[in-house]
């Protein structure tokens, strides 16, 4: 039954994100361009984001578990750190430079074209390299001397 609601949310996601059309990179790029042709859509779209957060935050932070039954797992972090910082930074720049967030480029994948495979490739090559330098730093090789 989980795996169902997993694949119906990811089904509502990815509606929602083609019906806001934040599949397009150019409305993405559009809100980033301040000087130019300013598009304010993507406040709309953050907007109801935070407006459905803020409910299921709630609810999660009442709840030990979700209503399949599987625990309710909220991060503790609130420091602000270096490797905080610099993920946000490398996101923000990879989303300003290409119009796509993992979202979307996942959903966009559909539509066939080069730009949001490429970009999926980029990412999950990025994952795959925070997860190695993660690993390697977490339990460093001991080298003989």
């Amino acid at each position: 039954m989980q795996v169902l609601m997993a694949l119906f949310s990811g089904l509502i996601f990815g509606i929602g994100l083609i019906i806001s059309g934040m599949t397009d990179p150019s409305k993405v790029i559009g809100f980033l361009d301040f000087t130019g042709k300013w598009d304010p859509s993507l406040i709309f779209v953050i907007g109801g984001a935070v407006l459905v957060g803020i409910f299921a935050f709630r609810f999660a932070a009442t709840h030990p578990h979700a209503i399949l039954g599987g625990p309710i797992r909220l991060p503790t972090g609130q420091r602000i750190d270096k490797r905080l910082v610099l993920g946000g930074l490398t996101f923000g720049t990879g989303w300003g430079l290409a119009g796509y967030c993992p979202g979307p480029a996942v959903v966009s994948l559909l539509t066939g074209g080069i730009k949001p495979l490429t970009f999926t490739i980029a990412m999950l090559a990025g994952m795959a390299i925070f997860e190695i330098q993660s690993r390697f730093s977490q339990h460093p090789s001991k080298k003989a001397t």
